[in-house]
């Protein structure tokens, strides 16, 4: 086998990427305390960032940074001073989950590789066609994805020059990543700012099945499918854990080390993966990787297995038995530690020592010596290993030579005053030496420029270093109808269709996630009723996809609304106008100008997790509509896996194909707080979770009359469990009044809507 597999760890601190990097990772990808999504972690500073670089690279191992949050507009110039700098290390790629970036990287820092983030969800062909298109150089596939479909899609990407990257390790949301809200909605802090409180893993009130955590899944590993991954075309086997420890990222990426290097030499699996067991996890299950997604996925424990695991092993029933079997774990522990300890404690990070001789006298070259000491440590094995020092040496000469002084002097503040900078995040100048500079001599000063240029060259390992790229200021358009905001609604069911006559705003015909094949209905639909516009979810795998792609060809529909941005990118091949649903996380102008120039859309809707400062200032590009939501059930979550298996029960062993198209369950979950939550699942959708309040923002549309064209209410009966149903055609009339200003519409509505928060609006993402 010739093709490279990497092995992708994750680095929560510095310990961690170390104890990475000599566990034999290929890359490590780590963040820093801004734009990154996992706030838990300890993460690294920028000047831990570039000693981590520099350590990685001696070792052949890559680093890339995440970028993977949604940006807000007033962070726009805090992203550009960062991209900034990152333009002038020798960072190997950034992770990117904002629409806006792509647009920012490809103008204005093409040299930045960006990688798709899981939390972009992607999961069909024509996401990967449009990642393509916008710029990623390698997409992270949804961890839902079985094999066969990863093998798809492996395949379009390489197709399109993309690597494709998939987790083989640790642990597994319930929910689709980037579409999971119920951090955001519960507790104000969003998983799409790496603030996830991980609610799955919350304790509830005892389901009827017994469980108290019923959305708790056990950790993922794929340590014996290494040979379908390899057959699938894999290009990056990746290892969840940034908010772990040095312990555990050095086992797991120890093991899978071992494991990959037996499999590439011999063909064969090591079938040993106790060692796995011996850190923390949640059990194991590869269920989702082998498309077999049975109840034992869950577990009713969200701590770690480790202990219950060597109780197991050991069959240690009785207490004497059990105290032994934890005191030879805690003992392995204990040499787990001390082994990383020892492998660690001489990888050196610190910034490189940097000393400068500067050297000149009349009618000879001013001649700058430039000696970097770094540390590296080369005998890790040796019980006795000490620090060495590795000293490099560059000269840089004039092009022309030094003359007696007329009015400026080259003394040493002039020099002090252009290479003092150097002292930066990568280097810390120790000395300065103009012993050998001769005095009340001269040179031209954009000579001494040149030379520090070629000094700054040098130090940046043979890269130019670019220079700052500004904000650019963004024009802010108006709308397309300026003295007008319409309103529009979405339903899902042919019953509501007579509301159309109620309405001169659009009117949104809301598709499922699944359909059958080859069946016609929902075409039936559209070309019954031509003034429906078609409302695609935000997953569509597979034939679902296929089928949604096949209602495009069929209806011609002449406007669409996706919340996937694979439908809107077959939709713009067939000359179809789109705009961006509420779940593509739009919070910011150039995500707006990446919709818009690399995808035709026409207009957007503006995310509902952010509130009235931060969408105060997105810039609106040329002829673009914006639009928001204003009511709607608040989703929580939306799961490939089943949430009525742990919570009502179900009788089949596994989900199958007949589960999406004919289930259609509903209950609810109690926390320990009292605060129940309805899981909905209707036919042809996932199941889903939703908040107990309904989203009701009525304060948006006298803020913002002058910003947005359009704002939506959702008329379906999607996620609203037991509330009361509420007269449809009142309630839209009671909207009309509010948007054309009448003063009633208010209390008419709050009489009507018991239930509903505009929380999200009050305090938006936390920065």
């Amino acid at each position: 086998m010739t093709r490279k597999i990497e092995l992708l760890a994750p680095g929560g601190d510095v310990n961690a990427v170390k104890a990475a990097i000599v566990a034999g990772a290929n890359a490590v990808y780590c963040g820093l305390d801004t734009f990154n999504a996992r706030n838990r972690a300890s993460n690294l500073s920028f000047d831990e960032l570039n000693g981590a670089l520099r350590l990685a690279h001696e070792y052949g191992c890559e680093i890339f940074l995440t970028l993977n949050v949604v940006i807000l507009e007033h962070e726009m110039a805090a992203l550009f001073k960062l991209l900034n700098q990152l333009v002038n290390t020798t960072l190997d790629g950034i992770i990117v989950q904002d629409l806006g970036l792509f647009n920012i990287v490809k103008k204005h820092f093409p040299t930045l590789h960006i990688h798709a983030s899981t939390q972009l969800t992607t999961h069909n062909e024509s996401q990967v066609e449009f990642l393509a298109r916008i710029g990623a150089t390698r997409v992270n596939l949804s961890r839902e994805l079985n094999l066969t479909e990863i093998k798809i899609l492996t395949d379009v990407a390489h197709k399109c020059d993309v690597l494709t990257e998939v987790f083989v390790h640790g642990a597994l949301c319930i929910a689709f990543s980037g579409q999971c809200y119920s951090s955001s909605v519960s507790v104000g802090n969003s998983g799409n700012r790496g603030r996830c409180s991980q609610a799955c893993r919350d304790e509830y009130e005892p389901t009827a099945m017994g469980n108290k955590h019923p959305l708790n899944l056990k950790d993922n590993s794929a340590y014996f499918d290494l040979p379908e991954l390899v057959a699938a075309g894999v290009d990056s086997l990746k290892v969840e854990g940034r908010i772990k420890g040095a312990n555990y990222v050095h086992t797991v990426i120890d093991s899978w080390r071992k494991q990959i290097d037996t499999f590439v030499q011999t063909g064969n699996l090591i079938e040993d993966d106790s060692s796995l067991y011996k850190v923390f996890n949640r059990n194991f299950t590869n269920k989702f990787l082998q498309g077999d997604m049975t109840k034992n996925m869950f577990t009713d424990n969200p701590r770690d297995h480790s202990f219950d695991h060597a109780n197991e092993k050991s069959n240690a029933i009785s207490v004497v038995q059990i105290y032994d079997a934890q005191q030879e774990l805690a003992a392995e522990k204990n040499d787990i530690d001390t082994l990383v300890k020892k492998k660690i404690e001489f990888l050196d990070i610190s910034k490189r020592e940097l000393c400068f001789e500067f050297a000149g006298q009349l009618n000879q070259p001013f001649t700058v010596s430039i000696i970097i000491k770094d540390k590296n440590d080369i005998t890790l094995s040796n019980k006795n290993a000490e620090h060495t020092q590795q000293i490099q040496r560059f000269e840089v000469q004039s092009q022309m030579v030094m003359q007696t002084a007329d009015k400026s002097v080259v003394d040493i503040a002039a020099i002090d005053k252009r290479f003092k900078s150097f002292s930066n995040a990568n280097f810390e100048i120790k000395n300065m030496d103009y012993s050998n500079l001769g005095d009340n001599l001269s040179i031209a000063f954009k000579e001494l420029a040149r030379i520090k240029k070629q000094v700054a060259f040098l130090l940046n390992e043979g890269k130019d270093v670019l220079a700052p790229v500004e904000l650019p200021k963004l024009v802010n358009h108006q709308k397309v109808d300026k003295n007008k905001t319409t309103l529009s609604i979405l339903i899902s069911d042919i019953k509501d269709v007579h509301l159309c006559d109620l309405t001169n705003g659009d009117v949104y015909f809301k598709l499922p996630e699944s359909f059958r094949t080859d069946n016609d209905k929902y075409i039936n639909v559209f070309l019954a009723h031509p003034q429906l516009i078609p409302w695609f979810p935000a997953v569509l795998i597979g034939k679902d996809f296929e089928e949604a792609v096949r209602l495009l060809e069929v209806v011609k529909p002449k406007l669409i609304i996706s919340n996937n941005t694979g439908v809107a990118f077959k939709a713009v091949q067939m000359g179809i106008d789109w705009i961006a649903g509420p779940l593509l996380n739009t919070t910011n102008s150039y995500a707006l100008l990446t919709l818009q120039e690399d995808l035709n859309a026409k207009g957007a809707f503006i995310s509902n997790e952010i509130n009235k400062p931060q969408m105060r200032n997105i810039k609106r590009p040329n002829n673009f509509k914006m639009m928001y939501s204003i009511y709607h059930p608040i989703l929580m979550m939306t799961s490939r896996q089943c949430f009525f298996q742990q919570t009502v029960g179900c009788k089949k062993p596994r989900i199958d194909a007949s589960c999406m198209l004919s289930c259609k369950k509903e209950t609810t979950v109690t926390n320990v707080k009292g605060i129940s939550f309805a899981i909905d699942k209707q036919k042809g959708g996932y199941p889903s979770i939703y908040n107990h309040e309904q989203f009701l923002n009525m304060d948006i549309v006298s803020d913002f009359a002058d910003k947005f064209d359009e704002f939506m209410i959702d008329l379906t009966d999607i996620g609203s469990g037991d509330k009361e149903k509420l007269d449809k055609a009142v309630l839209l009339a009671h909207f009309q009044d509010l948007i054309s200003g009448q003063t009633h519409a208010a209390d008419q509505l709050n009489n009507m809507v018991k239930v509903k928060t505009r929380q999200q609006y009050l305090e938006g993402l936390n920065s």
